[in-house]
């Protein structure tokens, strides 16, 4: 779905993820042991940076705005990021996050039953 957005050193320089989260989003998941890959940001199709978390391209519709802008223009999904979206800071998306994490736990560790009760 991603693949044909084009990228570049500047626009990956600018990631705003630390250590597979994001700070500055407070209610935001942490990726981390996830298996989910934290993607870069990219530049879409029309010369915008999506997911820096600037929201300050030059050719964004947003730092061009007249009368005339029609809002459709940003519709679709060169507007959206994968992993660096507001989106991720729902409830389902975070238990989604949270559901493919690794457990902490020992190996064959089970929530609320002691597995090992009686076998030494």
């Amino acid at each position: 779905m991603y693949k044909n957005r084009s990228t570049n050193k500047n626009a990956k320089d600018k990631t705003p993820m630390i250590d597979e989260t994001m700070p500055h989003q407070i209610s935001s998941p942490s990726f981390k042991n996830s298996g989910i890959e934290i993607k870069p940001p990219f530049i879409n199709e029309h010369g915008v940076v999506i997911g820096d978390s600037f929201y300050d391209s030059k050719n964004s519709p947003l730092n061009n705005w007249s009368v005339e802008t029609d809002p459709a223009i940003m519709a679709g999904d060169e507007w959206v990021h994968p992993t660096n979206d507001i989106g991720w800071n729902t409830a389902e998306n975070i238990e989604l996050v949270e559901s493919k994490k690794t457990p902490n736990g020992a190996p064959f560790m089970h929530p609320t039953i002691d597995v090992s009760k009686g076998t030494d």
